[in-house]
């Protein structure tokens, strides 16, 4: 998935708001408000990161859980999920062998995948698949605000009642936010949300986050204005981005999460240098990633 970037309209163009004509998922949205260079170096300069034991345990572990559905719901239980995990690590190294550099000795390997299974044991302690029926899982969605931005990404699960009531479950492997810090947890949400409320027309009764580090669920229960709120914030993330765009101004943001960044080498906070920006050499647009 790619979006272009177009200089702002003319005044001819637009009595109101420009068109913002591009597209930007939740990830790239939390890249940009955690850190503006940090969405530069990954949307536009697209610089390679290296590959990470716990991205990797993530994704085995969503593989695992999405694939936990396709059995009899009698079959959904902690030994079946145990045995799909090395089929979705095989799976996941035939796409991306670099990963075999990640471990020195199968006894370290096998330490990674029991840390794996403790997710897994620890998600039947949240709730009983047994008793689910996913209407979706890794759903992509996508719809176009009347700006013209579009907005895209994949939920892990879409749960539906027989009255059409949605649930929205994302699967976190990480430990909860703390209190007071679970709007940026719940940002990813209301963003799937209200691509939901486009599509269909109905608010989703129930946003879910799942947190196997901790065993914790978050939830919430979006209405109109919460979602309204979120397209305006929204909206307003995207010019600000489109204006670093056309200024080449993605300033950092220093934090106490920049011990965890890749670009750390990049970054002016940390004494570094970015590559030269493109879009300053008279181009007249960009391609961020997803």
């Amino acid at each position: 998935m790619t979006s272009t970037l177009i200089p702002p309209a003319t005044a001819q163009e637009r009595p109101g708001r420009a068109r913002l004509r591009g597209s930007l998922s939740p990830s790239r949205a939390a890249d940009f408000l955690t850190c503006p260079l940090l969405y530069r170096l990954r949307a536009i300069d697209r610089v390679p990161e290296p590959v990470s034991a716990a991205a990797a345990r993530g994704t085995v572990v969503h593989a695992v859980l999405e694939r936990l559905f396709d059995l009899p719901a009698a079959e959904r239980t902690p030994d079946s999920a145990a045995a799909l995990l090395p089929l979705a690590w095989d799976g996941l190294r035939a796409r991306e062998p670099e990963l075999d550099a990640l471990f020195d000795s199968a006894q370290e390997l096998e330490r990674w995948l029991a840390s794996a299974r403790a997710l897994l044991q620890r998600y039947f302690g949240l709730e009983d698949p047994q008793r689910l029926e996913p209407a979706e899982r890794e759903l992509l969605v996508e719809t176009t605000l009347d700006s013209g931005l579009v907005l895209r990404g994949y939920l892990d699960r879409l749960d539906v009642a027989p009255s059409g009531a949605m649930r929205v479950v994302d699967y976190k492997t990480g430990r909860a936010p703390g209190p007071g810090f679970e709007a940026p947890a719940l940002f990813q949400l209301r963003f799937y949300a209200l691509v939901l409320w486009r599509l269909r027309g109905e608010v989703p009764r129930r946003l879910q986050l799942m947190y196997l580090g901790s065993g914790e669920v978050l939830r919430h229960e979006p209405d109109d204005a919460d979602l309204r709120a979120t397209e305006r914030k929204v909206l307003a993330l995207w010019d600000a981005i489109r204006l670093a765009t056309q200024t080449g101004d993605f300033r950092p943001s220093p934090s106490r999460r920049c011990g965890f960044c890749a670009h750390q080498a990049l970054c002016p906070a940390r004494g570094g240098t970015p590559p030269p920006f493109p879009g300053l050499a008279g181009e007249a647009t960009a391609t961020p990633a997803p």
